[in-house]
């Protein structure tokens, strides 16, 4: 079930195209190379239902850097890799010429650092289209397989419902695939209305 109305999907989907592609030239620009975006999706499920049918990752093990963001509102969001990928992606951020192997010791900084940026250029986005100021908590890191992963997306959100926004990019050199996603609780949401009614209500 879809409780948005029409214009407020497409004012909704308007902000976080806005912010993905901004996510995507930031994220571009550290690895160099190109970003394909897909289709973002904006999804109502129920907690129990944020799972690997929500990504395209399947079973696969994956890193994930997640950041809360709050004000008006609060939403949890997170960039996910395989994990495969994660060490190479290191290796472009660093500029290093340095075996993957010898990369490990560097992994769970570079990528909070990479996670930090993508996340924060995806949300400034909303914040200036909203007017409105949010705060982030500091990057965290996480790896494990799908399941054990995606369970942090709602955990110590005791709710029913809850609004996904998700998008997938794919970084073209590496082959490697990415998820931004963001999750809000029932709470937020109502509260996220609010400025989305007030942005459409500005043209």
């Amino acid at each position: 079930m879809n409780p948005l109305s029409e214009m407020q999907l497409d004012a909704l989907m308007e902000i976080f195209n806005i912010g993905a592609g901004r996510a995507a030239a930031s994220l571009s620009q550290i690895v160099s190379d190109e970003i394909a975006l897909s289709v973002p999706q904006i999804k109502f499920v129920p907690a129990s239902e944020i799972n690997t049918a929500l990504i395209s990752f399947g079973s696969k093990p994956l890193t994930m850097v997640e950041q809360t963001f709050s004000g008006p509102y609060e939403i949890k969001a997170s960039l996910l890799f395989n994990e495969n990928n994660t060490l190479s992606i290191v290796r472009d951020m660093m500029k290093s010429q340095l075996d993957l192997e010898d990369l490990v010791e560097f992994e769970e900084e570079a990528m909070c650092e990479l996670g930090n940026i993508i996340l924060n250029a995806c949300m400034s986005a909303m914040s200036a289209m909203f007017d409105i100021t949010l705060n982030s908590t500091l990057p965290s890191y996480s790896i494990g397989n799908s399941e054990e992963v995606l369970g942090l997306l709602c955990a110590n959100m005791d709710q029913p419902m809850m609004m996904v926004m998700h998008v997938d990019l794919a970084i073209q050199k590496h082959e490697a695939r990415g998820s931004l996603i963001f999750v809000l609780s029932s709470h937020s949401f109502h509260n996220l209305l609010v400025h989305v009614d007030q942005y459409i209500a500005s043209f």
